[in-house]
């Protein structure tokens, strides 16, 4: 995918250049640091099989898309940070290989508001470009399911998720408190398929989010 080598790529250049950076005088830019970042998911898409309804294994599959994101983080340290991260409702689509329709359809669609808590750990808190790491948890509310598979009705969906973060990713700054943003994030968001309150099939979305945006601290 373009746009996630390009963000790899970016990435990467940024972390080998600060090495080469001598680090910056200390500036009270403040605790609070709030980014705007345009967000592409890649959903992993791994589902166990239906063999009632003829569904293979990883056959239930979740679009990929591009969202808009904010994120607000504060520094505890001038190192440790809190990142809290938002977005609004998404609405994805829903796609099933079933042996029995002849190929890959399109099964309806459902909203899904994601925000995320990482802890994260600054290496370089006073240079021009500061690379980070962070781990946390995700929690993923599910909501507005319009599932059908013809040949056997309304499919459900469980209407909340809890699953592991990490990521990593590189502010640099470019004026006083004004930051460009990369970052990379691997999210754990799963969710049962039901009919008739039987659960059919867990299907992990466990996205990778690719990002690019900016910042500002004070």
């Amino acid at each position: 995918m373009a746009s996630s080598n390009l963000v790899r790529a970016l990435i990467g250049a940024a972390l080998g250049a600060s090495c080469a950076l001598p680090a910056t005088a200390q500036e009270d830019q403040g605790n609070w640091l709030v980014r705007a970042r345009v967000v592409r998911i890649d959903t992993a898409n791994k589902s166990d099989p239906i063999p009632s309804l003829a569904v293979p294994a990883d056959a239930i599959t979740v679009n990929d898309k591009t969202i808009p994101e904010i994120d607000i983080s504060y520094f505890f340290t001038p190192n440790i940070a809190a990142e809290l991260v938002l977005t609004v409702p998404q609405k994805q689509t829903v796609t099933v290989q079933q042996s029995a329709l002849g190929g890959p359809v399109d099964i309806g669609t459902f909203k899904q508001l994601p925000p995320t808590l990482m802890l994260q750990y600054h290496f370089l808190p006073t240079a021009k470009v500061r690379p980070y790491v962070g781990a946390g948890l995700n929690y993923t509310r599910i909501s507005s399911v319009k599932l059908a598979v013809p040949t056997v009705g309304r499919l459900d969906l469980e209407n909340s998720s809890f699953g592991f973060a990490v990521g990593g990713g590189v502010d640099i700054e470019i004026a006083r408190n004004v930051f460009l943003n990369f970052d990379i994030k691997k999210v754990q968001i799963r969710s049962d398929v039901s009919h008739l309150g039987q659960t059919l099939s867990t299907v992990k979305i466990d996205p990778w989010l690719f990002g690019a945006g900016v910042g500002y601290r004070f």
